[in-house]
């Protein structure tokens, strides 16, 4: 079965994956006038989109613009993209929807009812006033390396050679969501390299004592400083899992601790180690470790089993030591855990293989957009900031091809 999108006028675009990335790009191309076609895999669109919304959709972030930039490291092809379409953008397109805003109090941005869904239905029912086709159940196995793309269906194999060709894939974690990575196979099938994918905003492993995880598995472990081994910090909070440490306190610095090694975590970010040394020293003779860290620096509860976890037994009978293990305790990281089960991946296409409007270097009118591209976002809005960012410029770029 065939389809020859080039039939009729306007320009055509065949979007590849039906995430945030692809959605946006169908949602700039269509807004241009082209004619769309979504294609994905899956039964229904946006399931990674939907899921991040289970707990809260943070969909962007109030942040003055130099900070909010910053927050993309030293990539200045993706800083260039969020500054063309950024968290203000974000909340117009949000509002152009129909779907108020809630603010919250770190400044992060949510739709008002919490949940992607109702965003997800108001976006779906604009593209479609506009025309655009949404094709489910399309697993793409074959690119020419220009126009023609295969994809496999219920009903056999489909073929199309559109105008322009916008590729959304995603990255390489939570498969059973569609973000399989499969699309990789497929570009090198057209001998176009990618780099391979790597866990970023993933959980750490710990290997926790009985105690920690019956105690303790769920609980937040907020106020504090956590350093990696290269001496990033990184402020903010993490939750105890089963087998290890995750949230975005700790995502900042899942990179350097891929292979394991050491986290240090500051428990008392507020007071100097020769503060809590004194406090200690001034307390009662005879007194538990417990009273001890409880009355003179309030660490109690989770702070003082990790401080128990993380330190030697011997030197839990010294304030000095007791004091500096407060500051600075380190914690045996085993590494990751698996790449599938990150909240996102790094590796990709490599920035060198794409123009500055995202169009892949030697395959005019073929664009690629989101996750699949090699760089890296923390959570808190910034990751689907730049999904939506990159989708928009190569749905923009596409109408025109």
């Amino acid at each position: 079965m065939s389809d020859n999108l080039a039939s009729g006028t306007g320009q055509h675009v065949a979007v590849v994956g039906a995430g945030p990335a692809g959605l946006m790009a169908a949602d700039a191309a269509s807004a241009e006038g082209a004619q769309v076609t979504i294609y994905d895999q899956m039964p229904s669109v946006a399931r990674k989109f939907l899921m991040a919304g289970k707990s809260g959709l943070n969909i962007t972030h109030t942040e003055e613009q130099s900070a909010f930039l910053g927050r993309y490291g030293d990539d200045p092809r993706v800083r260039l993209l969020v500054e063309g379409f950024g968290g203000d953008d974000v909340r117009r397109f949000m509002a152009e929807l129909g779907i108020p805003e809630h603010i919250g109090t770190t400044g992060r941005v949510f739709p008002s009812m919490m949940k992607a869904s109702p965003l997800l239905r108001a976006w779906l029912s604009r593209l479609a006033d506009r025309g655009v086709e949404v094709r489910t159940r399309h697993r793409l196995n074959a690119w020419d390396g220009a126009r023609q793309l295969t994809f496999t269906s219920p009903e056999g194999d489909h073929r199309t050679e559109p105008d322009a060709i916008i590729f959304a894939c995603g990255g390489g974690s939570w498969r059973r969501l569609g973000s399989d990575g499969a699309w990789a196979e497929v570009f090198a099938s057209a001998d176009r390299q990618v780099r391979p994918f790597r866990p970023s905003n993933v959980g750490l492993v710990v290997d926790w004592s009985p105690i920690m995880v019956e105690r303790f598995e769920g609980a937040p472990l907020k106020n504090v400083r956590f350093t990696s081994p290269d001496g990033e910090q990184s402020r903010g909070e993490a939750v105890i899992t089963k087998r290890g440490l995750e949230s975005g306190g700790i995502y900042p610095l899942a990179a350097s601790l891929e292979n394991g090694g050491t986290l240090t975590i500051d428990l008392v970010p507020g007071r100097t180690e020769t503060a809590i040394a004194e406090r200690l020293f001034k307390q009662k003779k005879g007194q538990s470790l417990s009273n001890s860290l409880r009355k003179a620096v309030k660490v109690e509860g989770l702070k003082a089993a990790l401080l128990r976890e993380g330190a030697n037994p011997e030197d839990l009978r010294d304030a000095g030591k007791v004091a500096a293990r407060l500051k600075a305790l380190p914690l045996t990281i085993k590494g990751t855990v698996p790449l599938d089960e990150a909240i996102s991946t790094r590796g990709g296409v490599p920035w060198t293989m794409l123009d500055e409007d995202l169009m892949l270097k030697g395959a005019p009118g073929v664009f690629c957009a989101g996750e699949m591209i090699d760089w890296d976002a923390p959570t808190g809005g910034y990751l689907i900031t730049a999904c939506l960012a990159t989708g928009e410029r190569a749905g923009w770029a596409a109408a025109r091809a």
